[in-house]
């Protein structure tokens, strides 16, 4: 199945609909079609003006628009009006979510791989030279109590300390010489929490396009709370995908020297992130959600992007009782 275009307006200009297009131009007076036939979803991190003209069109042509305010941290996404939608489905989705016994199964699934993902990782870097073996054990022996946790704030509990003890091999990792001893969201507080926010909020946006093109409800979720304003099931489905395309696409980067201190905005305690750094990024998550790898079940290569529709698939088809969940587990 062919994937559509992502399209990433870093540039601050005017987006507007002409014909049966839309259109970027620049402050520079320079234009780029952004092509809507193959269009999947755009990502507009600086100061763009557009009317509703353009989020008509955009509805039209099932494409989501996300958006990051000026220093690179996410501020919404416009959902266009869904239309592929099932009741059957919804009411599933549902029961899943108001029957704890239900809710905490697929908790603990996610959770598991998460885990199993955040594990491979560590024995990736290990089997390359790296000290890891402590890091190891100690996850290896919570990620197999998870299935024991009798709530989901118990497994949540569990997943934390295991990332707790993930970070802290990060600077095991991580050649160059920056020091990371904890995540620290709000705000970050160095170039690697800066890293990780922008990084993965990138993953969140890329699960919620992927779970809008399926019949899925993205605001129905089992390990994070539901809320009034978030899409908590991409939340749930990113946990599995963070390992595998956020972390190691950072520690990569990082070992490269593709990103150093200088792609930071040293004055704001490297909070922000300099335009040709956003840049250098996107440009690697884009080839990232193209990796391919060859799918056992299926018998042909898919991308890092599909993989994530198949988690929504796979969900799917456990919430109808068609076959059991089983997330995604990294075998490589």
């Amino acid at each position: 199945m062919k994937l559509g275009e992502t399209f990433y307006i870093i540039n601050n200009g005017d987006l507007r609909r002409k014909d049966n297009n839309i259109i970027i131009t620049g402050t520079n007076g320079e234009s780029k079609n952004l092509k809507v036939e193959v269009a999947d979803e755009i990502y507009i991190f600086g100061e763009v003006n557009l009317n509703t003209k353009v989020l008509n069109f955009l509805s039209q042509n099932r494409i989501i628009l996300h958006v990051f305010n000026y220093y690179g941290f996410y501020s919404g996404s416009y959902y266009p009006r869904e239309t592929n939608v099932s009741g059957y489905l919804l009411v599933n989705q549902v029961r899943h979510y108001d029957n704890y016994e239900k809710r905490i199964v697929i908790a603990r699934k996610i959770l598991n791989a998460s885990a199993h993902n955040i594990y491979r990782n560590l024995r990736y870097y290990n089997g390359r030279g790296v000290e890891l073996e402590q890091f190891m054990s100690q996850i290896e022996l919570l990620a197999n109590t998870i299935d024991d946790g009798n709530s989901i704030e118990e497994i949540m509990g569990i997943e934390g300390n295991i990332r707790k003890i993930y970070y802290s091999s990060w600077n095991n990792i991580i050649k160059q010489n920056v020091e990371f001893d904890k995540r620290v969201k709000r705000p970050p507080d160095n170039m690697v929490n800066s890293l990780i926010s922008f990084i993965n909020s990138l993953v969140y946006t890329t699960t919620l396009s992927e779970i809008y093109k399926t019949q899925l409800n993205p605001t129905i979720s089992y390990l994070h709370q539901p809320g009034t304003r978030r899409f908590s099931l991409s939340l749930d489905l990113s946990e599995i995908f963070k390992p595998l395309i956020a972390d190691r696409m950072i520690f990569s980067m990082l070992n490269k020297n593709q990103i150093t201190e200088n792609d930071f905005d040293k004055d704001s305690n490297f909070l922000y992130l300099r335009e040709n750094a956003k840049r250098k990024i996107l440009a690697e998550y884009d080839n990232r959600l193209k990796n391919t790898i060859f799918h056992k079940e299926l018998g042909r290569d898919v991308s890092y992007k599909y993989l994530i529709r198949l988690e929504c698939y796979k969900l799917i088809k456990h919430l109808i009782g068609e076959k059991e969940y089983e997330a995604f587990k990294m075998w490589w």
